[in-house]
């Protein structure tokens, strides 16, 4: 699996609607499964190298359309993670102090600190995309965020926070059957929100907003992966593969002790 395929170079123009949501690259979903299980066992070891080492801090931040499967990357690829290393953060609508603030605010105070993987299921980019389809703010206001975003990832990425972006990329079809499924079961009907069908009338204008976004903030040093998601198992491996990858290029060691075990006695 080479999910290299799948990330957006900077100043590169795209639209959604022309790359692929269905994608399994020939594998199988038992291929697929077997190979995140080995995985997310090198994703942990990786981890605790980080969480020891404590030089540097990751943010992962996940987009996409609703059902897209932002909680189920969380689950599945960083859910075996420490708890101890690894928070989740989600971001609604602003209210109280958040809207006295800038819009970045609240995001620069979820941003993990070293030693610890952050991820966002949705972020920031949500003043980008829904406040520019529901015209919540003037074009010439959601036009700066973009260089605003640019400017802060690259801040703290010079500050030594590595940023992965994520765009989970489904196809109308896929996400009304995960509607009709999430509606049809007793168990997942409290996830369902009937906002969730107006919101999908707006499909067309969604894509062009993050087909737009993605292109212009997608940089070397905060890049974006446009993954297939259709296939849950696909979708994964894509994330998995690329945590590991992103981990594994840092070339950590836990921290060498400042005492000779040696000469320590317990007793």
């Amino acid at each position: 699996m080479d999910p290299s395929k799948h990330l957006i170079k900077p100043a590169r123009n795209i639209d959604l609607r022309e790359l692929s949501t269905d994608e399994t690259e020939d594998m199988t979903k038992p291929e697929g499964k077997e190979q995140l299980e080995a995985l997310t066992e090198r994703l942990v070891e990786l981890q605790n190298v980080f969480y020891a080492d404590g030089s540097r801090a990751l943010l992962v931040v996940l987009q996409g359309m609703d059902t897209s499967g932002k909680d189920g990357v969380i689950k599945d690829v960083f859910g075996p993670l420490n708890a101890q290393g690894c928070h989740v953060d989600s971001f609604k609508v602003p209210a109280g102090a958040e809207t006295r603030h800038d819009y970045l605010w609240r995001v620069h105070a979820k941003c993990p600190e070293k030693g610890m993987i952050g991820v966002f299921n949705r972020s920031h980019y949500e003043d980008i995309g829904v406040v520019r389809v529901h015209n919540y703010v003037p074009p010439d206001i959601w036009n700066n965020r973009y260089r605003h975003i640019r400017e802060f990832e690259r801040m703290l990425v010079e500050e030594g926070t590595i940023i992965r972006k994520f765009f989970l990329h489904i196809s109308k079809d896929e996400q009304q059957e995960r509607l009709e499924a999430r509606l049809a079961d007793p168990n997942k009907r409290w996830k369902f929100d009937p906002k969730d069908v107006e919101e999908r009338k707006l499909w067309d204008a969604y894509q062009e907003a993050y087909s737009e976004a993605i292109g212009a903030t997608s940089t070397k040093y905060a890049p974006w992966h446009v993954v297939p998601a259709d296939h849950k198992w696909y979708r994964n491996l894509v994330v998995a593969t690329v945590m590991v990858q992103t981990l594994g290029a840092l070339n950590l060691e836990y921290p060498t002790p400042d005492f000779d075990p040696k000469k320590i006695k317990v007793v």
